[in-house]
């Protein structure tokens, strides 16, 4: 066989890559039969057979297996993903928006902010969130120069609304007059 070319779909071929992905990634049930998917249509332009039915009945009874083995669980997936995107700074919006295209239900990604809440015992939102945002791009209270921020503020405010926080977060953080009384209001905030 040709260097690049897919190899021909079968079910051990399917499991085995499955556990090959899984082993260097976590993944959701539905973003793992994405990835099997885009090798069942390359085996197939290549090979012409299983049927395409056949291959995705193959598929779902692979994430099954996994699922029962729990060697796949969109829950636990969603709440290491919730976690981690929410200590890199990003915005409530964004962490489901990450899920959503992961094709995690939204039932799995709520119980996942309700449990990132219990566990840091304060409410999760997202002026934590934006305050790291700021401090990492040196928005706002983080610019040194009072003139340059006033001259800024509307690129500042562009910057936080792309990143997905909302106006009334983002006047927040541009509106603090220092570090230390951002920082008390993020503190006042739990």
């Amino acid at each position: 066989m040709p260097r690049g070319q897919p190899k021909k779909i079968t079910p051990t071929y399917l499991e085995r890559a499955a556990l090959f992905y899984l082993e260097r990634y976590s993944s959701s049930a539905e973003n793992l039969r994405r990835v099997l998917d885009r090798k069942i249509r390359r085996s197939i332009e290549v090979h012409g057979a299983p049927s395409r039915e056949q291959a995705a009945s193959w598929v779902a009874d692979l994430i099954g297996k996994l699922q029962r083995s729990n060697l796949l669980n969109d829950r636990a997936y969603a709440e290491s993903r919730v976690r981690r995107l929410y200590a890199e700074g990003k915005s409530l919006g964004h962490i489901r928006q990450a899920l959503s295209v992961k094709g995690v239900g939204k039932d799995d990604v709520a119980a996942a902010l309700e449990r990132l809440e219990a566990e840091s015992a304060a409410p999760v939102s997202d002026l934590p969130a934006a305050a790291a945002f700021a401090r990492k791009r040196k928005l706002g209270p983080y610019r040194a120069d009072p003139e340059l921020r006033r001259e800024m503020r509307q690129k500042d405010l562009g910057a936080l609304a792309r990143r997905g926080f909302s106006q009334a977060i983002a006047i927040k953080i541009l509106s603090a007059d220092s570090v230390a009384a951002l920082e008390e209001m993020i503190h006042d905030a739990d």
